[in-house]
């Protein structure tokens, strides 16, 4: 399943429902639709932005995530473990697109919804 998150200053940003989830429960909010309001678009960036500091800190953390997700990368059969790592991607590449969309639904006074 893919969330679209939606919002007047920005274009839209879709993605699969169990990396936005992460996103989601960093931020406190229901998987399945919600608001990130203009005012609360400066606190939703810090969490996000702390969220990301402590991924590229502790990569290990993202590999135990995508160990237990579905990783939606079509395994190659003679591709080395070397290769995989590289074709990684981590948490903070997943959520720039939103935290870009925050960034200007603050700056704008907008609104973030999804699912509605």
């Amino acid at each position: 399943m893919l969330i679209t998150f939606k919002s007047q200053t920005s274009p839209d940003v879709t993605m699969y429902q169990e990396h936005a989830h992460r996103i989601l429960d960093v931020l406190s909010k229901s998987h399945t639709r919600g608001v990130i309001t203009a005012a609360e678009a400066a606190h939703a960036i810090k969490l996000l932005e702390q969220e990301v500091a402590l991924s590229k800190l502790h990569p290990e953390v993202d590999a135990e995530h995508a160990n237990h997700s579905h990783s939606h990368h079509l395994p190659v059969e003679d591709e080395s473990a070397e290769m995989a790592e590289k074709n990684h991607i981590g948490f903070a590449q997943r959520a720039y697109p939103l935290l870009e969309m925050l960034r200007a639904a603050r700056d704008g006074g907008d609104n973030v919804v999804w699912g509605i």
